[in-house]
């Protein structure tokens, strides 16, 4: 009966892990995860958005202990190139980027400049060709092509100013102490109302949409693992789990345009 009970207990378990032609991941030590406040993202004043829902929905697959814990952009690039951090969410790749980090995609948006109605600016060509427009980003950030070079031009011309999270660089925009700054979908709820959606203006970047997803240290992380959980990534993507918890936050269409990719 012994040896019953542990095949049924190998069969449920078979069954209850999808196959996915990778190994389930590896919960033997406490896992480390950070999010970051971003919009829609994280909220650290309500606790609540995207990626703290995409944690918590891969905590529940994999069964592993996560320690998680809330960190600007830029030191979650640092610990994740050492090994220090295992995973983080909503990232994009470059270059560099792809020397100490695997990425699960799991969904895509596009960039847009928010620039002060009174700037003048009617185009990106307007902003980088004013010596006197300032650029506010988030440190560490990285955009879309188009918009990166433009990051990088301004910033060799000593133009740019950064800020650790989304809320300062909204004031200073305000203050006009910037004249645009660089948006995503996730910051639409504060761009549309009060004053910033009385005194700026959004303007499309030519690019095609930036995929996002899990962040893995490859450090910490052997390819196995990557694989394990990039498999429950793309299992959240392919049993609609991804495009529900957008829904939470976005309207439908725009739910489904961001996740099926």
């Amino acid at each position: 009966m012994r040896v019953v009970g542990r095949l049924l207990l190998c069969i449920v378990c078979c069954l209850a892990w999808p196959a996915w032609g990778a190994d389930p991941p590896d919960c033997s030590r406490p896992l480390s995860l950070a999010l970051h406040e971003h919009g829609l993202l994280y909220s650290g004043q309500t606790g609540e958005g995207i990626d703290k829902d995409i944690a918590d929905e891969l905590i529940r697959r994999s069964g592993c202990r996560f320690a998680v814990t809330v960190m600007p952009r830029a030191r979650i690039w640092q610990l994740i190139e050492s090994g220090a951090l295992d995973f983080s969410l909503s990232g994009i790749t470059n270059e560099a980027r792809d020397k100490f980090a695997a990425f699960a995609w799991y969904f895509s948006n596009r960039y847009y400049l928010l620039a002060r109605k009174d700037a003048g600016v009617r185009s990106h060509a307007d902003l980088v060709d004013n010596p006197k427009l300032l650029l506010g980003v988030i440190r560490s950030f990285r955009y879309s092509p188009t918009a990166n070079r433009m990051v990088d031009r301004l910033d060799a011309q000593q133009r740019v100013s950064y800020a650790s999270h989304l809320d300062p660089l909204f004031q200073v925009l305000l203050d006009n102490r910037v004249q645009a700054m660089i948006i995503e979908p996730f910051d639409y709820p504060v761009v549309s109302s009060g004053r910033l959606r009385e005194e700026t203006t959004i303007l499309e970047f030519d690019d095609p949409p930036v995929p996002h997803g899990l962040i893995m240290s490859k450090k910490s992380l052997p390819p196995a693992q990557q694989a394990a959980w990039r498999a429950l990534v793309q299992e959240m993507r392919r049993d609609g789990t991804m495009q529900r918890i957008f829904e939470k936050y976005f309207k439908p269409e725009l739910a489904r345009e961001m996740t099926q990719f």
